[in-house]
């Protein structure tokens, strides 16, 4: 999906290039390549597909040899490969299941395998989204905003007010939740989940209030409307998708583009005639109370000294609080024996490197010696 909030104090400049160019291109004539395995249709971003002639492809030169090498593409998936693999959930309730649950439900399952990485009532923490802010009606107006100004609120960008649609929510959760334990869930559990969110966001089903002792069924799932449903653009439903999102992106004026002139191509200084300068003269503030600061060094901070359990659990727990991860879980003697066998040393390159599925210092941003004393917090509190 793409993103508009109508926001063109900063776009119209750069989306005129840009389009231009591709409108430029398609006026001139470069036409599509009938050898083109694909489709020979612009891409949905508004490129085009130049054609193969004389060695070379548009203005580029074609290495033929490559171009004309076969490639082993694999073979069709069967009926049952395809089957497993389809697991979304559409709008229109395509592949969503029967089941039921309430939000009070729900909250006693986002508690025991959710609030660790999303934080009490979803409000998120420790590098994990944010799954409400409050009012989703509310706070969906404040997509609009922009910090153009200091001190100005930007927009709250979160399930209730940004998400076209819940099912996505569904689906999500479904297949990817809990981080170390995906796929575990169960419809009801999922539907439970999905009903707390929304309680969260204040979001109403049929002009009734998901509270407490709402119980979300597929029915009533099939009737949400989220705040943000038509905030996106294009339009990416239906069989007509990919001829529709051409069309949009065919046109710069669907998204703050600007043709000067219409009828001649631009590659740069598009919008130069347009352009308005502004400039302040003879003004601004001077007598400021108190006089503006001119000192540029940054203010001391105290040091308050490293917590390696806090670090422990906001980084590193989400992997080594389970076994399903592959990791060696924390109070595990036996699985930390194991893992000691190769020395300490070798331990704590492994960690500061990176090992396996496990990024350098865990994809954090420690120091060597921060790093060092989690791994120790870890192997004491596994003896």
């Amino acid at each position: 999906m793409f993103k508009l909030d109508r926001k063109l104090i900063l776009s119209a400049s750069v989306f005129t290039a840009a389009a231009l160019f591709v409108a430029g291109c398609a006026a001139g004539g470069l036409g599509f390549s009938k050898s083109n395995s694909m489709n020979a249709q612009p891409s949905i971003d508004g490129g085009v597909f130049y054609p193969a002639a004389n060695g070379k492809t548009g203005p580029y030169l074609l290495d033929s040899k490559a171009a004309g090498m076969k490639i082993n593409n694999g073979r069709i998936p069967t009926a049952n490969e395809l089957k497993a693999w389809d697991t979304d959930v559409m709008p229109d309730g395509t592949g969503l299941p029967e089941g039921h649950g309430t939000a009070s439900d729900g909250s006693d399952i986002y508690d025991s395998k959710c609030v660790s990485c999303h934080g009490d009532f979803g409000s998120g923490g420790g590098g994990y989204p944010s799954l409400s802010k409050g009012n989703a009606y509310t706070l969906k107006d404040s997509l609009l905003s922009q910090r153009s100004e200091e001190g100005a609120d930007g927009p709250v960008r979160v399930f209730g007010t940004y998400w076209p649609q819940t099912s996505t929510l569904w689906w999500y959760i479904k297949d990817a939740m809990p981080h170390q334990a995906t796929g575990t869930l169960t419809e009801d559990e999922v539907y439970a989940l999905t009903a707390y969110i929304l309680k969260l966001n204040e979001i109403k089903i049929d002009g009734v209030l998901v509270d407490d002792d709402y119980d979300l069924d597929r029915e009533k799932f099939l009737k949400i409307v989220l705040p943000n449903r038509d905030g996106f653009e294009p339009k990416i439903d239906g069989p007509k998708a990919l001829p529709g999102v051409r069309a949009y992106y065919a046109n710069p004026t669907n998204f703050g583009g600007i043709k000067v002139k219409p009828s001649e191509r631009c590659m740069k200084n598009c919008q130069a005639p347009t352009v308005k300068k502004v400039y302040v003269t003879n003004g601004g503030i001077k007598d400021f109370v108190p006089p503006m600061a001119t000192a540029k060094d940054l203010p001391k901070v105290e040091s308050k000294g490293f917590d390696a359990e806090k670090s422990y659990a906001e980084n590193c727990a989400a992997c080594h609080a389970t076994k399903s991860m592959g990791a060696p879980m924390v109070g595990d003697a036996k699985g930390w024996a194991s893992t000691m066998k190769k020395g300490l040393a070798a331990v704590y390159k492994n960690g500061i490197d990176g090992i396996n599925g496990m990024p350098a210092k865990g994809g954090t941003s420690m120091s060597d010696a921060e790093f060092k004393s989690v791994v120790d917090y870890m192997i004491n509190a596994s003896k």
